[in-house]
Parts: structure tokens; sequence; C-alpha cells
């Protein structure tokens, strides 16, 4: 799988241009399956912002809102229910899984209770645009500080890559460097803190930060 993991989605020329490459093709021509799952874990969040998500409303123009050729919608928690012989070919058929934010472990659990977290290392060529939880969740870690869904055990996520991602940088009063600085002090791994302007590209490993914004890197 090819991952683009954002901080608030495809939000300038240059991300949307390593987005292309990604794909092999332009959107317009590329199929894209919403998975919403992560706002329900987040007290934040509420069916308004579900359905603009979903309906690719002027506050997802930077995700689903990007005129692509097909847009549906894959909800996690309802896939233990009607078996893999339904869902997974629709995964298999997608170009590009849109995943956005809430609460990164509960996006995790029912990665994990769904069978799509053992189904992803099958998806060579598919790429997997998240925002916010929706990139945290491929790290090892988030932080106690990004948990919010009540029922997690800890901030332990997938760890499909070996960093950690902080997301927003600069876009509330509790996202700034000194923020950052002090959550990546605790977590044990490398760590980036990116902007609404920044992504990270990984293919086979291979890590690129494409940026028109602020981006910095913490090591372990």
């Amino acid at each position: 799988m090819k991952l683009l993991l954002t901080s608030g989605g495809v939000t300038n020329p240059s991300i949307a241009n390593a987005l292309v490459r990604l794909l092999g093709k332009p959107l317009g021509e590329s199929r894209a399956l919403c998975i919403p799952t992560a706002q329900w874990g987040h007290p934040m969040c509420d069916p308004t912002t579900v359905q603009g998500f979903l309906a690719a409303g002027p506050g997802s123009a930077h995700l689903s809102g990007l005129g692509w050729a097909s847009l549906g919608v894959l909800e996690l928690t309802a896939l233990p229910t009607i078996g893999e012989d339904r869902w997974v070919p629709w995964v298999r058929e997608a170009d590009v899984l849109l995943v956005d934010g809430g609460d990164a472990t509960y996006l995790c659990h029912w990665m994990r209770q769904s069978g799509l977290a053992a189904l992803l290392p099958s998806l060579a060529d598919t790429v997997w645009v998240g925002v916010s939880a929706g990139s945290m969740v491929m790290t090892p870690r988030i932080g106690p500080s990004f948990v919010e869904w009540p029922a997690a055990r800890d901030d332990r996520t997938l760890g499909l890559v070996d960093f950690a991602i902080f997301p927003h940088l600069d876009a509330f009063p509790t996202n700034t460097l000194d923020h950052a600085e002090r959550w990546a002090a605790d977590l044990g791994v490398p760590a980036y803190a990116i902007d609404e302007q920044t992504a990270i590209a990984v293919v086979d490993g291979s890590v690129e930060v494409v940026s028109e914004g602020r981006w910095v890197h913490f090591k372990a």
C-alpha cells in the first residue's frame, strides 16, 4: 500500500502532484472510497461533520471533494456484519481510500475488528490518503494527549510506519511547536510535526516530506 499521510488533506499543488504520482493517473480517473469511521470516536465530531465528508461538502474540498471518478463509502463498523465476500471486492476495486480524522485509537480498533488492517498488506497499488487521525492510525503511537475514545486501552495504533505524527501544527492553540516537542519527548520513536500544508508520502518504506508549509522532524 502507498501512503499519503496529511494533516489537512490535499491542500496545495505539491501534495496534489504527489497524490497523482502515487496513483499513476489523474484524480478524475480514480475511484475513491471514503472511510469516516474515526469521526464516531471523537467528541468534537457529529452527524453533520460526517455528512460533510461523505457529501464532499465545502469542508471536505481537500479530500472527498477533489473530483474523483467515483466516490463511495466504507463504514468499518458495518463490515463485520456483512461478510468479507461483499466488502473486500469493493476495497480491491478502489484506487484510493480517503480516511478522515477523528480518534485514531477508535479507527485502529475498527480496522482490526473489520479485517481491513489484515487486508492492507495485499493492497500493493492502493493509495491511502489520511487526514489527521486517518494518518496517525498508521503510526506506532499517537501520544496520550491525542486519545479521546474512552474505551482505548492505550495510545498504540497500527505501526505500519516507524514514526509518529503530530498534526495541525499551529492550527490550534494546543498545537504549537512547544506542545509538539513535549509530545515527541515521551514517545520513544521518531516523529514529525506537520501543518495543514504538509504531507508525508511513504512507498516501500521510503519516506518523503511534501510541504508548502511548516514541518519539524524529531529524532527518537
